[in-house]
């Protein structure tokens, strides 16, 4: 695999890391999560790096297939150009559904 992409997939799986900290010391709920401010900005940013990693990856190498990776640059797109209409819904569901898939097949791209 190329060293470029390899350097994505782990952006993403720190990324992946950093928002699984942020939503791991207290009960994963969807209301916990919309009463924290720094939270949701915290987890919307690291949603962007996963968004734009995934992005470079499949303008470089478009045999890397990775679920919903289409739907994870459009959500950078919108939490980077339409800031005033991001869904918490819609990260939230990210955080709870995708993410734990998304790493999972990560770790399997690089062999871990």
């Amino acid at each position: 695999m190329d060293i470029e992409i390899k350097t994505w997939l782990f952006d993403m799986l720190n990324a992946i890391s950093e928002i699984e900290s942020f939503v791991a010391d207290r009960p994963l709920l969807f209301a916990n999560y919309q009463a924290d401010l720094r939270t949701k900005r915290a987890v919307e940013r690291n949603v962007e790096i996963i968004g734009e990693a995934m992005n470079r990856i499949m303008k470089k190498d478009t045999s890397i297939h990775i679920t919903n990776s289409r739907k994870l640059v459009d959500v950078r797109n919108r939490i980077i150009h339409g800031y005033d209409s991001v869904s918490d819904e819609v990260i939230w569901g990210i955080v709870v559904k995708h993410i734990p898939i998304l790493r999972a097949e990560i770790e399997a791209l690089l062999g871990n």
